[in-house]
């Protein structure tokens, strides 16, 4: 395998170690089945929709015409969390190191304004009051995202990347311990809609049965449509028509969702974001997702420690990642947003100087009192910290073909089952939540406010990873909210730092900075370590278990292996 461990300075090391009371000791050592092969790889969060991916790649396609696929079938077995009726981001890193990134991000309808989610009297309601409202749902972009990457990168045809998720939506596929729990968990979500209510539980409300074969024919017709006629099947028409009516109707005010918004709808190629850490050249997603900025900012912060020799069994190696967390989160509340309504200073966040000015910040031994956003390069200073929910329904697409192009692709519908509002068998996103429902704080405008077309500000942090030598190395990214950048950099730290395989690098215990309030993953030897973590400064623990779902491709020597989050798998298993 390749050497993966590039050393950096110790500042203060010794005596942070001495202070934790904590020896490195390394991690045990993790079997994989995770397919492995030499021509490519696919990982999903559900077996059934990686192996929709797999026969893209033995039928010659690319890694584009894969994670389509792979995006489709997600849309039938894992209804709660991706799928057509939402949105993603997707970055595509070919092998001579060239990178494209496109923007499916859902927008805003044209007659949205910044009161957007306010009541009559002015104020912002309960949270699940504006998921569970038209006012949630924005104009979906997956099909626009896979239409515009496929016409640029795809090889099969079209209706090819359909055939296993009609074949899944048509023929059945069985419910799995995952979906009953998150159709028992979020029921008032995924029985919102008649249709939803009527495909997934029985008349006396009860989720259909781990083993149970489910069918979906209403899907299965519309994904047979679409297949047949393209992306326009979705975006202009009767399916246009009836998901701009059944939005409108769930709205509570003028300015609802019209065939028109959806039928302007435009998926967008935007430059993507490159930086280098420990000689490793690491290219994500930009605006209107924070993901990158705050992976790339989060890796930099640190690379100035010997994270390999400190370990990753030691609670100051996670502690200097919460400080760096709290420092490139504190940038993305004030500055991330759409950039094309907003000046976003992309270039001045990543900046090395700048990284490297907030990262002399964090402190080996001790938290810092206080953490505020930093002035980069190109700020708007007249803005205002807004506020963002977590999110629950998101998954993610890691894809390597044989010519080693790489495609880390995540695709979201926001909550468990969005907004529970279902046309012809998918469930529509409540991905509007993820603006800031307050548009002004203390009379200052927020960035990421509601405005007319606009894509609300995304935590989504697809990223690709080339080797020293510009080799293709890895495809990563993550699931759960504001938690994915934090799982994308913990995974990329695993890789290079650790030098973790994929299913240990993506196991790591979990460990995030909430402000000041740290979670610890319940479970895991961090949740035993909370004396530590009081000694360098860290008093607010929450102890609890991690909502987190990463995926995962890497390349090991001539050979691409796959993983996705070792978490998942007792809640894939079918009895």
């Amino acid at each position: 395998m390749l050497a993966r461990t590039f050393k950096a300075p110790l500042f203060g090391i010794a005596a942070a170690l001495s202070l934790a009371g904590c020896a490195t000791v390394p991690v045990a050592s993790v079997e994989t089945s995770a397919p492995q092969a030499t021509q490519g790889a696919v990982s999903a969060a559900d077996p059934r929709a990686q192996e929709a991916g797999y026969e893209m790649l033995r039928r010659g396609g690319t890694a584009t015409d894969a994670a389509i696929a792979v995006m489709l079938a997600l849309t039938v077995v894992e209804p709660q969390s991706s799928g057509i009726g939402g949105g993603g981001f997707m970055v595509l890193g070919d092998a001579d190191g060239t990178v494209t990134t496109y923007d499916g991000r859902e927008t805003a309808p044209a007659g949205a304004t910044p009161d957007w989610f306010l009541d009559k009297d002015g104020k912002v309601p309960p949270f699940r009051d504006s998921v569970r409202s038209g006012l949630s749902v924005g104009v979906p972009g997956n099909l626009a995202l896979a239409a515009k990457a496929h016409a640029e990168h795809g090889k099969l045809p079209w209706a090819q990347l359909f055939e296993p998720a009609i074949a899944l939506a048509r023929d059945g596929f069985r419910v799995n311990p995952r979906l009953n729990k998150s159709l028992s968990d979020s029921a008032d979500t995924g029985a919102r809609s008649d249709q939803g209510k009527a495909l997934y539980y029985d008349p006396a409300g009860t989720p259909v049965a781990i083993g149970s074969t489910l069918t979906n024919p209403a899907l299965a017709r519309t994904l047979e449509k679409i297949a047949q006629a393209g992306p326009d099947a979705f975006y202009d028409g009767d399916l246009a028509e009836r998901i701009a009516t059944t939005v409108a109707d769930d709205t509570p005010r003028s300015g609802a969702m019209t065939a028109r918004d959806i039928e302007g709808y435009v998926a967008k190629e935007r430059a993507p974001l490159c930086t280098r850490y420990r000689a490793y050249r690491i290219c994500a997603m930009g605006p209107p997702t924070s993901g990158g900025i705050a992976v790339m900012q989060m890796l930099g912060q640190l690379e100035r420690f010997d994270l390999a020799a400190l370990g990753p069994r030691n609670p100051v190696t996670w502690h200097l990642f919460l400080e760096s967390q709290r420092l490139a989160y504190a940038d993305r509340e004030l500055y991330l947003a759409d950039s094309d309504f907003v000046p976003v200073p992309a270039a001045g966040l990543i900046a090395p100087d700048y990284v490297a000015r907030r990262g002399a910040l964090i402190l080996p031994g001790s938290t810092l009192a206080e953490v505020k956003p930093g002035t980069p390069e190109g700020a708007d200073l007249a803005l205002a910290d807004g506020d963002e929910p977590e999110e629950r329904g998101t998954s993610h697409i890691a894809v390597v073909d044989a010519a080693g192009t790489m495609i880390s692709y995540t695709s979201t519908i926001e909550s468990a089952f969005g907004s529970g509002l279902m046309v012809d068998g998918f469930y529509l996103n409540n991905e509007l939540t993820d603006f800031s429902r307050s548009p002004t704080v203390d009379g200052t405008p927020v960035a990421n406010r509601v405005e007319g077309g606009k894509r609300p500000r995304s935590s989504m942090s697809p990223v690709v990873v080339y080797d020293p030598e510009g080799r293709p190395f890895m495809a990563v990214g993550a699931a759960g909210g504001s938690t994915i950048p934090v799982q994308t950099a913990r995974s990329i730290i695993g890789v290079i730092d650790f030098g973790l395989a994929p299913e240990e690098a993506l196991g790591l215990p979990f460990v995030m900075a909430f402000g000041d309030s740290v979670l610890l993953e319940e479970g895991t030897w961090l949740a035993d370590s909370q004396d530590a973590f009081r000694s360098l400064g860290h008093n607010m623990l929450t102890i609890r278990p991690a909502p987190v779902k990463a995926g995962i491709v890497l390349r090991e020597g001539d050979r691409w292996v796959s993983a996705r989050d070792p978490r998942l798998e007792g809640q894939l298993e079918l009895p």
